[in-house]
């Protein structure tokens, strides 16, 4: 399988937790689709104090996973949006 592309896309988008809105991250997103996952390395801020919990409201939105081989988050439905 392929790596994902070291150099990642320019278009940055903001994750925000769906329960509090809190802002989770800023990350460089490729592609029109879903947020269905976050390579860690494209993760551009960080606002998460723990890994994949939200600061705010203590929930989990998302399980640590390796994708083709590189460290990512795996995205639980409907706990995280982006704009």
């Amino acid at each position: 399988m392929a790596k994902p592309n070291k150099k990642g896309p320019v278009r940055t988008v903001d994750i925000f937790c769906a329960k509090c809105r809190t802002q989770l991250y800023t990350y460089r997103k490729g592609g029109k689709g879903a947020l269905v996952k976050c390579f860690k390395e494209r993760i551009t801020e960080d606002y998460t104090k723990q890994d994949a919990t939200c600061p705010q409201c203590q929930q989990v939105f998302a399980r640590d996973t390796l994708i083709r081989g590189t460290p990512a988050f795996k995205m639980i439905g409907q706990k995280v949006y982006m704009k």
